[in-house]
Parts: structure tokens; C-alpha cells; sequence
């Protein structure tokens, strides 16, 4: 689950890191009192205005209303309302929204950190997760803040550190040491890093996170380390532990379609293409996907039924599928171990009928646990359903179907 600055920074600051501290309002008239609340604690005078949206390069994007990027810097309190006018209520395209500009229900009003002093500031990158092929937690670092992460290991990897943390001990203190070392603080701002990666390191194993993502962590001119930024993925699995963290879950920054499959106990990912799949189990719903694309088609989701695919999760499954202008056939592909194939035959049919006019092709692969009665139950409906029995045939006639 993806959370938003805001929320990432309230987690790591219950874990004492240090943070870019802020205030998140939905209305543009709450700008003035969140700015004078965050001059009361700070005592900061210039304000960063961010927009709250679950993709990166924020700062670069731009609102297509009003020409404003989504993060932007107020220079006093003067300033702060037409700062927040431009990107509140707007729609924020970044190199992260795959064309789709996303609506700002929230901005972040935050202190500026970038104040003079004794020292030049300097910003570094730090995420935490998990490395599969070591098996381990790893914390991934560099000198290199600020900026985009994928063109510093494309350009220049040997500015990327990594340092792996065996789970039985957790981190140790030689391993923090080393990377403060490794990033080339010394003295004060050196202490800070050690005890800012410690708490960050605590914060992920603490709220089971997938990935912490930290760009920029700053150094500040008098020698503070804290996070600017925080890209936060908890780990679904493990929300029933954390009601606090499953609360945080906004619901509008996800696909409305997905959402509507979760809460209908649906596995949906909504995709490209154009052929729509329906099928129980996540493995052969990837064969599916496979054979889809062998046939000259592209699939437009991965959708896995479940066990228990009966005539309401059926017409579910086809009304979420429908709802995607970009389908033009729908497979079904239904293996029956646990659940039975005429029952999922019975499902289609009176979803179909329920439906009315199908607008697409439709064609079905029964197989498994009372599968000829489920074919019988299908050619004797009387609909314009393609049933057939092999997976090759399937793919026969989704290559048919989209000639």
C-alpha cells in the first residue's frame, strides 16, 4: 500500500527520525493558519508548498491548469495562497503518471530547511527494502540527492552504495558508522547520520514497509540530517497488524476499478490491453496472459476469481472487465480443482443474461471438476458464447475474434 509524503513523514517521525516538519491541508483558506502554526514551531518564514500525490517528480511535473509545478517554494507568507491556488484542485502530470495528469485533493505545507549557516547544505539518497537476491534487508545510499535515482545508477553506479543487514542481529552500529563515513560527514552532521539511518532502519522493520525511500536526505547548514522527502510502501499483507497504518489507505489516488475488485474479493490489476481475462488461479491466469499475447492480442488485466467463483462473483468479474472501453473479447479460462465448472458455467450464463446485449466476444475454456456438464450448460443456453475445451483452441479464437 502506498502512502503520501505526509503520511510516510508522520511514521518516521513516530520513529524519532528527523523530518521536514509540515502541515497538509485540503482548502485553499487553511494555507494562512497551517503557516502560522509551522512559523510557531519552526520558525521558519519561507514555505514549501508540495502536491499530495502517490507519484514522484513532483517537482518537475506540471499542473495543467494553471501552468504550476507541484512543488513550489513561497518566499513568505504573502506569497503562500497563490502558491497553493496553483496546484490545489489542479491536475498534476509527472514522468511517474504515464500521461495521466492526477487530481491534488492535498498539498503539504512545509518549513524550508534550506536555511544559511556555518556549513554548505548537502542532500544524499537513502531507501530501505528488501533484496531478493541477497534475501536480506538493504539499505541502498548515495551522494547523489535530489535527483533521479535511476539516471545516477545508469550514469554512474559507483556513487551507489549498498549495505546488506543480516535479520538476526538487525543493524549494527559499525554498519550506520560506515555509512555516514561512505556519504563523507564528519564531526557533527557524522553523529546525526549514525543515529538518523539507526531510527530510519527501525521505522521499516516497525511498521512492516515494503520500501522507505528517502530523496532528498538533507544535511542542513548547521549540521542536522532529516528527511525532506518520504516515498513509503507498507506491505499489504501485514495491514492486519497496523489498523492505524490500513487507515491511511486513499482510496481516490488508486484505479476505481481495483478498488471496486478488492472490495467485491476480486484480484484485479487493470492493464494495456485488449482481450480481458477471467480466470481462477494466479499461475494460470499468467499462462493465460502468455497465450493472449502469443495470439496476437494484449491482455487487459489479470483477474484470478478464486476458488469460490460463482454467478455473483462472475458478474462482477465481467462488469468490472466491461467497464474498460479498450476490450475487445473477454477469455475465460477456468481450471476446476476446488471450484466446479458448472457452477462457474451457471455464473457466466446468468451474468450474461443479467447484462443483456454483450458488447464483445466471448469465449470460454471449461476444465476440470464437471466440465462436460458445464460445457452442456453453456451450448444449451442458447448465447453467443465460443466454448471450447483446449487452451490452444482458446487461443484460436482470440486470434480469430481480433482479426
Amino acid at each position: 500500500m502506498n502512502l503520501h509524503e505526509y503520511q510516510g513523514k508522520s511514521i518516521l517521525k513516530s520513529f524519532g527520525v528527523a523530518i521536514q516538519e509540515g502541515r497538509v491541508i485540503d482548502k485553499v483558506e487553511d494555507a494562512l493558519s497551517a503557516a502560522k502554526e509551522l512559523t510557531a514551531e519552526t520558525g521558519t518564514e519561507w514555505f514549501v508548498v508540495k502536491a499530495q500525490i502517490h507519484a514522484g517528480g513532483r517537482g518537475k511535473g506540471l499542473v495543467e491548469e494553471t501552468g504550476s509545478h507541484g512543488v513550489v517554494l513561497a518566499k513568505g507568507i504573502d506569497q503562500l495562497e497563490e502558491k497553493v491556488k496553483g496546484i490545489l484542485g489542479g491536475h498534476l502530470e509527472t514522468a511517474q503518471t504515464n500521461g495521466v495528469a492526477k487530481k491534488v485533493n492535498k498539498v503539504l505545507i512545509a518549513q524550508d530547511v534550506y536555511y544559511p549557516g556555518e556549513t554548505e547544505t548537502s542532500e544524499f539518497y537513502m531507501s530501505v527494502l528488501l533484496d531478493r537476491d541477497a534475501g536480506r534487508n538493504t539499505i541502498v545510499y548515495s551522494t547523489e540527492g535530489g535527483m533521479d535515482i535511476e539516471h545516477v545508477a545508469e550514469h554512474t553506479p559507483h556513487l551507489i552504495h549498498k549495505e546488506i543487514i543480516d535479520p538476526r542481529v538487525g543493524i549494527q552500529g559499525f554498519q550506520a558508522r560506515k555509512i555516514a563515513f561512505n556519504l563523507g560527514l564528519s564531526g557533527q552532521a557524522f553523529k546525526e547520520m549514525t543515529k538518523f539511518v539507526a531510527q530510519l532502519y527501525a521505522a521499516y522493520e516497525g511498521c512492516d514497509a515494503s520500501m522507505f525511500e528517502i530523496n532528498p536526505v538533507l544535511k542542513t547548514s548547521d549540521n542536522k540530517i532529516i528527511a525532506v522527502d518520504a516515498k513509503v510502501t507498507l506491505d499489504a499483507n501485514a495491514l492486519f497488524k497496523h489498523a492505524d497504518y490500513a487507515a491511511m489507505r486513499d482510496k481516490t489516488e488508486e484505479d476505481p476499478t481495483e478498488v471496486e475488485a478488492d472490495e467485491a474479493g476480486l484480484n484485479f490489476v487493470k492493464l494495456d490491453g485488449n482481450v480481458g481475462c477471467m480466470v481462477n488461479g494466479a499461475g494460470l491466469a499468467m499462462a493465460t496472459m502468455d497465450i493472449i499475447k502469443l495470439s496476437g492480442g494484449n491482455p487487459a488485466n489479470f483477474l484470478d476469481v478464486g476458488g469460490t467463483a460463482d454467478a455473483e462473483r462472475v458478474s462482477k468479474a465481467f462488469n468490472i472487465i466491461l467497464k474498460d472501453p479498450n476490450v475487445k473479447a473477454i477469455l475465460i479460462n477456468i481450471f476446476g480443482g476446488i471450484v466446479r465448472c458448472d457452477r462457474v458455467a451457471q455464473g457466466v450464463v446468468d451474468a450474461y443474461k443479467s447484462i443483456g446485449t454483450f458488447p464483445v466476444p466471448l469465449i470460454v475454456r471449461l476444465q476440470g471438476t464437471n466440465a462436460v456438464e458445464a460445457k452442456k450448460l453453456i451450448d444449451d443456453s442458447g448465447l453467443d458464447v465460443q466454448s471450447v475445451v483446449l487452451l490452444q483452441e482458446a487461443a484460436d479464437k482470440v486470434k480469430e475474434v481480433l482479426a
